[in-house]
């Protein structure tokens, strides 16, 4: 599968685009105005040098070449015309995500290849609206693809096992080590163990036990993480936190939503990659 197309071009939506470019594929990049697209340059940009920090063979060259294999659309049958594979990166709403493959289903070619990328939703949820169910499965990225390479591959019940294979084949083809999950789980094997973590963070600080920087503090010095549930929270961005917390029927993570939309949403405090979270990156 050599042509990809990748619906939204958020912040994990253009990691996607960008990895799967720099690993030799061809791709557009959906979204639904000229506007959003026109913002992918200063997202590339932000990217290379990540790559070049991270990754031991990324060169300059190799960056703009990657850059060349992007093509933006904000034509939905024009970015489907000829795609293998598409994948869906839009906001964490099961309805919104079910009505996008249902124009998806209608005007992709017969040959594509459908893999959503939710981080909670089960593909049974989705795959009826999309009219090739057996074509159709999860394939989902941790932030930072390019360095916490792994891609995990969940089909359901009606997934055809040679489409999981395809997909679990260009997971590594784009560079991620294919994790084959063999029954349907919400969140994964990744969020099944990360989103605990975070709500825990998130409950600490709306309960007023601690701040951002000490929950962070504590968790770090004594396991010897690299990171906190802050930090990471900042690596996703703001606004999958707010979207899961606001559709929660946890209080506290009700409470937990209102908060960040009012302290950092509202402010553009959108996470790392805006320079500003609950940590500031500006100076950086």
């Amino acid at each position: 599968m050599q042509n990809l197309t990748v619906l939204g071009t958020g912040v994990l939506g253009s990691q996607i685009i960008f990895q799967a470019a720099y690993s030799g594929k061809q791709v557009v990049a959906y979204d639904l105005s000229d506007e959003i697209l026109g913002k992918l340059a200063e997202r590339w940009e932000y990217l290379k040098p990540l790559y070049l920090r991270d990754l031991p063979d990324a060169t300059p060259e190799k960056l703009d070449a990657a850059v060349a294999r992007i093509r933006t659309s904000s034509d939905l049958a024009d970015a489907l015309a000829d795609a293998d594979l598409v994948i869906e990166a839009v906001p964490e709403r099961l309805d919104i995500k079910q009505s996008t493959w249902e124009r998806v289903g209608e005007l992709a070619p017969a040959k594509t290849i459908f893999a959503t990328n939710s981080s909670t939703l089960l593909p049974s949820d989705i795959a009826p609206f999309t009219g090739r169910p057996e074509k159709f499965l999860a394939l989902h990225f941790a932030n930072e693809v390019w360095k916490f390479n792994v891609g995990e591959v969940m089909g359901h019940e009606g997934t055809d096992p040679a489409v999981f294979e395809a997909v679990a084949q260009f997971a590594e083809e784009i560079g991620m080590v294919p994790i084959r999950i063999h029954k349907e789980q919400p969140g994964y094997v990744l969020n099944s163990l990360l989103v605990p973590f975070l709500n825990a963070g998130a409950r600490l600080l709306v309960r007023g036990v601690a701040t951002p920087e000490d929950i962070d503090k504590t968790w770090k010095i004594a396991t010897g993480a690299p990171t906190g549930p802050f930090e990471i929270y900042d690596v996703v961005g703001m606004m999958t936190p707010y979207q899961l917390g606001a559709s929660s029927e946890d209080p506290e993570m009700q409470e937990f939503a209102a908060h960040i939309k009012r302290e950092y949403i509202d402010k553009g405090w959108l996470g790392k990659g805006a320079g500003r979270g609950f940590y500031d990156y500006s100076a950086k």
